[in-house]
């Protein structure tokens, strides 16, 4: 079994942070509501965060950032983030932020942190910049790799190549495209949730996952779900019939709740 944990804290247009333990390393995958909000979801699946090695961070939407200038006022934990998505904290003089800030030019990068290796690749998405991570690591010689890419108006050539060998992936299964197109949203908002760099439906990310599963991968978690335009149930569903194994680990991300992938007791 690897020696690896994925929890969800919470996902979706009020906030997003998923924690990773793997390699001898604890990250964070975003960090969005509030410093209070993450730390308290921290702590009730038992991890402090002073024990965080870093926090890598997707893009610049407020979703994913708006916890890091008050979480740096207490706390010095590593920020990683592409440049242009740093760009957004122009302006706030904040030293105790910058102080954390580890700023990558470009759309990918790789870094490693303790025996983790974090690999950042392009995603398509309407913020400055944006990125998924693939994060490995060596365990009785053999490599494993689990993924977390949401925020994408379509899958890439690139996020394939990516996710294509992981061990467990999240990735975003936004909307449900009846839902969106018959709901409350204006045209124009509609459009760009739908289009090709806003968020993935249920529709796109069931293809993928079915080609994760014939690849080999062992756990999927559904991401980012849309309060409005989207059903737990439908996004489990839709996806869960492309993959078609009773036996599969698939599992649905909450907004106001953390939710495990994996907890360290999964077979390999």
């Amino acid at each position: 079994m690897p020696n690896c944990k994925i929890c969800s804290l919470y996902s979706g247009s009020k906030g997003n942070s998923t924690f990773i333990s793997a390699g001898g390393a604890n990250i964070l995958i975003d960090a969005g509501k509030s410093a209070r909000a993450l730390c308290r979801a921290l702590s009730d699946i038992g991890v402090d965060v002073d024990s965080l090695d870093a926090i890598f961070i997707t893009h610049e939407h407020s979703d994913h950032v708006s916890a890091l200038q008050a979480l740096s006022h207490k706390h010095s934990v590593p920020i990683h983030i592409i440049l242009r998505s740093a760009e957004v904290f122009r302006g706030l003089c904040d030293e105790k932020l910058c102080l954390n800030l580890r700023i990558y030019d470009g759309n990918s990068f790789e870094t490693t942190i303790k025996g983790l290796t974090v690999k950042a690749f392009p995603t398509p998405h309407d913020s400055r910049a944006a990125v998924g991570y693939k994060l490995s690591f060596e365990e009785n010689g053999e490599q494993i790799s689990i993924a977390v890419t949401t925020d994408t108006g379509h899958v890439t050539d690139v996020m394939r190549e990516n996710l294509a060998d992981c061990y467990a992936v999240v990735i975003e299964s936004n909307h449900d495209e009846e839902m969106l197109e018959n709901g409350p949203y204006p045209y124009d908002l509609k459009r760009r949730i739908a289009g090709g760099r806003g968020h993935l439906s249920n529709a796109d990310c069931a293809t993928l996952a079915g080609q994760l599963y014939e690849g080999g991968t062992k756990h999927i978690m559904l991401a980012h779900l849309s309060e409005e335009n989207n059903l737990p149930s439908l996004a489990y569903n839709e996806v869960f019939a492309a993959i078609a194994d009773p036996c599969f680990d698939l599992k649905v991300a909450r907004q106001d709740e953390s939710v495990w992938l994996i907890d360290g007791e999964s077979d390999l």
